[in-house]
């Protein structure tokens, strides 16, 4: 079965929670998948940058963990085929467990599914709740690189499935003050 999109989940609400007085260990998530961000910072983490963009979301929503990752992976491109330097921070992690509860399709599926009785879901993946204007990704850059930073963003917030925006921050003036 394919991966459901990310809008399906963007949504905020608190997911069903099983709690059983007899039977407690029935109300844990057991088997959450790993994420699939594999690294969360990339370029040069020591030297003095004097921009950061970062990309922040317009309304609180939850990102997946492999629309992160693709995020990542886009602005990385895009910064590394550049040649200047550059450091890529990932801000969210996805602590948010996602269940599905798959319903069984085809002749006879009737007979040995069980429909939305005890539909607890099993997990498929993980996801990072961000709230409204929470920087999810930051790009530090000198100057001469603005203009690739901005669309490596640009590249990156079309994975997820919120409306985003680049703010741009001088850091060299915010260390002054």
């Amino acid at each position: 079965m394919a991966e459901r999109g990310g809008g399906v989940y963007k949504r905020l609400e608190r997911p069903y929670t099983r709690r059983s007085s007899r039977v407690p260990r029935k109300g844990y998530v057991k088997g959450i998948p790993g994420s699939k961000i594999h690294m969360f910072e990339a370029g040069d983490p020591k030297r003095n940058f004097s921009i950061e963009l970062s990309l922040v979301p317009e309304e609180p929503a939850q990102i997946k963990h492999n629309a992160l990752e693709a995020a990542r992976i886009a602005a990385n491109k895009q910064l590394s085929n550049s040649g200047l330097p550059y450091f890529l921070k990932v801000r969210v992690y996805p602590h948010q467990v996602l269940r599905e509860n798959p319903l069984a399709t085809g002749a006879g599926a009737d007979r040995f599914q069980e429909g939305m009785s005890r539909a607890f879901g099993k997990p498929i993946g993980t996801a990072a709740r961000v709230k409204r204007h929470q920087k999810i990704l930051s790009v530090r850059v000198d100057q001469n690189a603005l203009a690739i930073a901005k669309d490596a963003l640009r590249r990156a917030k079309m994975k997820f499935p919120v409306k985003c925006r680049v703010i741009v921050e001088n850091l060299k003036e915010s260390k002054q003050k």
